[in-house]
């Protein structure tokens, strides 16, 4: 039986740190989701407060109504006692009596609701402030969430990423080279062309002093005069 029970517990241990592993690997979306669940209740809170604000009107209204009437009923007293009518006195004066306990209800009824929109508006502007921060600190969350995750990308990939860099350049050195080859059989080519052509074979008949001369200022003088003195 005790092994039955430890059995069972390092299942529920098991469980619980299932649980808290999926709560910590989803900790911003659940922070996230937890602030739309206060803006709904806000929401809300805010129509449950224009409904009390408006029994608190309906209520300020009453009163002014009731205190109108009551004025309006002592003036048919003071009316009655002129004439010497003390029944209709008396009459009145219970009237205004019950108009008054009216009053003191409404007016209690006006102050409740009064309080009650005052607090409620409180909490409301306290709650939308905590709201505010907390998108704020969400905003905050999910930048660093960003960051991090950009981080540990680079580090996971710096390795295969530098071993890239090393075989690109490999690749590199590999075209220079063979760009190099091409550039020395193509300079190698022009030179064992100069060699072979009849251009190398006139610089070297011009160098012995065979075949056309290239004329000079001098020889052409000499002709000149040689061709005077003939005549």
């Amino acid at each position: 039986m005790s092994i039955f029970k430890k059995i069972m517990t390092a299942i529920r241990g098991g469980a619980s740190e299932v649980g808290e592993s999926i709560i910590d690997s989803n900790a911003t979306r659940i922070f996230e989701q937890e602030i739309r669940d206060v803006e709904n209740h806000l929401t809300k809170a805010k129509r449950d407060l224009t409904g009390v604000m408006a029994e608190q009107m309906a209520a300020n209204r009453e009163v002014d109504r009731l205190k109108r009437e009551i004025i309006e009923h002592e003036g048919y007293v003071a009316q009655a006692l002129d004439k010497g009518d003390e029944t209709l006195a008396l009459a009145v004066a219970e009237k205004i009596a019950a108009l008054e306990s009216e009053l003191a209800a409404q007016q209690q009824a006006f102050e409740s609701f009064q309080g009650s929109a005052n607090r409620l508006k409180d909490l409301v502007k306290k709650s939308e402030r905590q709201v505010a921060e907390h998108k704020r600190q969400l905003s905050m969350v999910k930048t660093t969430e960003s960051v991090q995750k950009a981080t540990s990308a680079i580090t996971d990939n710096f390795s295969s990423s530098n071993s890239k860099l090393l075989s690109a350049k490999d690749s590199l050195e590999r075209i220079k080279a063979k760009q190099q080859k091409f550039d020395d059989r193509m300079k190698a080519a022009e030179v064992l062309e100069a060699e072979n052509g009849d251009g190398a074979l006139e610089a070297q008949l011009k160098a012995a002093g065979i075949g056309a001369q290239n004329a000079s200022a001098n020889s052409v003088l000499d002709r000149l005069k040689a061709k005077q003195n003939k005549a």
